[in-house]
């Protein structure tokens, strides 16, 4: 597949992935930094400088304060997430519900992104137009829910689907031509995907990385804060 060109951002505009470290997150910082378009695409996380731990909200507001100075950023990228950790696989029912499991799901899905969208929206330029993105979830949309289960992940992308509509609101006052989006990526051959055979129903990180800058390149004004698959179909709330 092709490398996509943001061409609906300036000639030089300069791009940030948080979470670059992971599959989707690599694929993305891989594409922009080909880009010709492209200046200067950086690539954040636990082990870069400077650091980006979801965990900790110091690193967060840091690393935008240390980056403000080379911006504006014309595209902003969150790709970090998580499907599954120590505390075990989705809950399938009520019965595996518990603080420990729900409450990291949350951090990582939800509270650190949105610590990222309070400290980092301010780097986009207020004139022109840039981009703003957060990985979502197709099992985050409450309309499409129709099979159950996956408590933790399915509510903290649901919550983190409303805190990017918000935010979009808030930042169309301060830079009215911002665009931001919350991106479903499809079931991606990952660490994330591995335990539920991604493998073999995923598709490459590559390609959906490169689909998905296809269609945030190609979203709207009247389109931020809206929730939109790979494919560029929007996916209901």
């Amino acid at each position: 597949m092709s490398t996509p060109s943001l061409q609906s951002l300036p000639q030089g505009y300069r791009a940030l992935v948080i979470g670059a470290t992971g599959a989707i997150g690599g694929a993305l910082l891989a594409h922009l930094r080909a880009d010709p378009r492209c200046a200067l695409a950086v690539g954040l996380g636990r082990r870069t400088s400077p650091a980006v731990d979801l965990d900790d909200e110091t690193t967060v507001a840091h690393a935008a304060q240390h980056l403000k100075a080379q911006g504006p950023w014309h595209c902003i990228i969150h790709a970090a997430g998580m499907l599954h950790g120590s505390h075990g696989l989705p809950e399938k029912r009520m019965a595996q519900l518990n603080y420990a499991q729900m409450e990291a799901t949350f951090r990582t899905n939800t509270f650190g992104p949105a610590l990222v969208l309070a400290h980092f929206a301010p780097l986009l330029p207020r004139q022109g137009r840039s981009l703003l993105a957060v990985l979502s979830a197709k099992v985050g949309s409450i309309g499409d829910n129709r099979l159950g289960g996956w408590y933790s992940y399915r509510a903290s992308k649901a919550a983190l689907n409303m805190l990017l509509k918000t935010a979009s609101i808030e930042v169309a006052r301060t830079h009215p031509q911002a665009v931001l989006a919350a991106l479903h990526p499809g079931t991606v051959n990952s660490a994330l995907s591995a335990p539920f055979n991604g493998a073999k129903i995923g598709r490459a990180a590559d390609d959906a990385a490169a689909d998905l800058l296809r269609v945030l390149d190609g979203l709207g004004l009247e389109q931020t804060g809206g929730f939109h698959a790979y494919n560029g179909q929007e996916l209901p709330w």
